[in-house]
């Protein structure tokens, strides 16, 4: 019990922490219900971005709490820029660089008295400060937010070389790789297809170094799995763990650095939505497959853990909790990509009708098979390993794998039946796994000239050999004289093995007739087999005249000898005790 606790708990702590670590990347948090209530209630006022003054206070006090630590607040400064002309699928991270280097710009310019920016709600934009490039202005949108306009946005490169001489008033440091882009030659800021000079080299850089990052990374997994392997007790033939198992957390690693990368070089919204876009693929998906390739490793130590314990109720419910596991990794890891892609599942979903109804009774059967796979485990109806017929003996086999869908069954001719689970919800299924003995019943053929003396020792002869047997069941077991047949005096052998598989019974059943053979042999028993007797006699004198065959006796002595011939042979077999007592063991 302890052992299979604890292995709900493992099971249950790692779906939670690839629940949190797949959201927080995707940003996919689910929001609660007061969450969804701010969101309707969403205004000007609510957001900070009523006038030029609430802009100017919400974007500095987020990029103050980012400095102080709180990287979630750049959320807060980004809601105070128009990116309306940023594609979607780039816009966190084009925001992102854009609140810093306009906190740059503004900390370059002057000292800002937020009691002296504008406080209107309505009218034209208000200019924060002039520039050759253009001006920083806060513009009101239709729905009423005063935001960083767009123009402004685009023209803040061009203005932060203007100021590239010029000193941070409040000494505020930003970001390594803003200051970095300051220091690059104007040789190579010139542009070239798209991408500057410098961009093309660090791309080149980047580009190289997740190839190296990928091929350490695989290397050092490698060597950690192969002494993995010669250490630990839990490897065995059945595991089948290749030394590139961990494989996927190379190119994990690779996607990753790339990710970082692609947000350094400052790249445009053109070079960067394709390239960004296909590097969080690479990143979902190699996730994913890394996931998948630890949970193989979970279901290791999991099946090490349940060999260790007594209860079969372990080996299903292991493959119940890998499967599930690696259905939850797909399902957020679709969720993810769709993300990225800025999809809106909800909507889409919503908007499927008649598609999702058609979709609903599809999934009727893999519901179905649900509930049978949770029937299974609830009822216990077999376990890995059990001898089971399903049925009148449609299905008839050795339990290999219990699964959401379906049970593989390894028939005895060897071939592999999936049956769906949801038949074991209605079928009837005979687990000869479940047997505490096999039984073996046969009737052993004597011929009718054996003396009822050597039957009686026969039969005890047999009763003895079940007692010594080690592999016999000793409390229950019949060896009499049943029938009389046609050709011979049949002994009913009624008998069970206490083995533990097949294999050991069929040896065993092998010693117990051969020990029947050579019981028979000392005491002169004889073995009957079907034959057939044919007595020829020629007729007598007097067989034409009528009655002549028939000759008169005495019916009351013949009765009188013939109860005298069974009470002396009932005192001999019997006793004067009367009746026997019931059989004992």
């Amino acid at each position: 019990m302890k052992m299979r606790v604890r292995i709900i708990f493992i099971s249950c702590f790692l779906l939670l922490f690839s629940f949190n670590t797949i959201a927080d990347m995707s940003g996919l948090g689910l929001p609660t219900q007061e969450e969804e209530v701010k969101e309707v209630k969403k205004t000007p006022e609510s957001m900070g971005l009523a006038s030029p003054k609430e802009t100017m206070s919400t974007f500095f006090s987020s990029m103050d709490k980012v400095n102080k630590g709180h990287s979630e607040a750049i959320e807060g400064a980004i809601s105070t820029l128009d990116l309306s002309e940023v594609n979607d699928l780039i816009r966190k991270e084009k925001g992102g660089e854009a609140a810093w280097v306009l906190l740059e710009v503004i900390d370059r310019t002057r000292v800002i008295n937020l009691e002296k920016v504008s406080t209107r709600k309505t009218g034209r934009p208000w200019v924060f400060n002039t520039y050759k490039s253009g001006q920083v202005v806060i513009s009101r949108q239709d729905d009423g937010r005063w935001l960083f306009s767009s123009e402004t946005l685009a023209i803040l490169p061009e203005i932060m070389e203007e100021l590239a001489d010029s000193k941070n008033l409040k000494g505020e440091q930003m970001p390594w790789h803003l200051k970095l882009r300051g220091k690059i030659p104007k040789k190579l800021n010139e542009t070239y297809l798209l991408l500057k000079h410098w961009q093309w080299i660090g791309l080149f850089l980047i580009i190289f170094l997740g190839f190296i990052a990928d091929r350490f990374v695989a290397f050092l997994l490698k060597l950690l799995v192969r002494h993995w392997k010669k250490k630990s007790a839990l490897i065995t033939k059945k595991s089948k763990v290749s030394d590139v198992a961990l494989r996927p957390l190379g190119l994990s690693a690779m996607a990753s650095l790339w990710w970082a990368g692609l947000m350094v070089l400052g790249l445009s919204s053109n070079a960067l939505v394709y390239l960004m876009v296909a590097v969080k693929m690479l990143f979902s998906l190699s996730c994913v497959w890394s996931s998948f390739r630890l949970v193989d490793v979970l279901g290791i130590y999991l099946h090490h853990f349940a060999s260790r314990s007594e209860s079969s109720l372990d080996d299903v419910l292991i493959p119940l909790v890998t499967k599930t596991f690696k259905l939850f990794i797909s399902v957020m890891g679709l969720l993810f990509i769709t993300d990225t892609l800025n999809f809106n599942v909800t909507g889409v979903l919503a908007s499927l009708g008649l598609v999702g109804m058609a979709f609903a009774l599809a999934a009727k059967d893999m519901v179905q098979n649900l509930f049978g796979s949770i029937t299974i485990f609830l009822d216990r109806t077999f376990r890995v390993g059990d001898w089971i017929v399903v049925g009148n003996g449609e299905v008839e086999g050795t339990v290999e794998e219990i699964g959401l869908r379906s049970t593989k069954i390894r028939t005895f001719y060897n071939s592999l039946i999936y049956f769906p689970n949801s038949h074991f919800i209605t079928a009837s299924v005979d687990n000869m796994g479940e047997r505490h003995y096999r039984r073996y019943s046969s009737k052993v053929s004597l011929t009718y000239d054996t003396p009822p003396e050597r039957i009686e020792a026969f039969c005890e002869g047999v009763r003895e050999i079940v007692r010594v047997h080690p592999y016999m069941r000793k409390d229950y077991y019949h060896v009499y004289l049943n029938e009389m047949g046609h050709a011979s005096l049949d002994v009913l052998v009624y008998v069970f093995w206490a083995v533990p598989e097949w294999g050991t019974e069929l040896r065993e059943r092998h010693r117990f007739l051969l020990d029947i053979l050579r019981l028979a042999d000392q005491l002169g028993v004889e073995f009957a087999f079907p034959t057939q007797t044919v007595y020829w006699q020629p007729a007598p004198e007097d067989a034409g005249r009528p009655g002549g065959a028939l000759n008169s006796f005495d019916q009351e002595a013949t009765f009188q000898q013939a109860r005298g011939v069974v009470k002396e042979i009932f005192d001999k077999t019997t006793g004067s005790g009367g009746r026997p007592p019931p059989v004992t063991y």
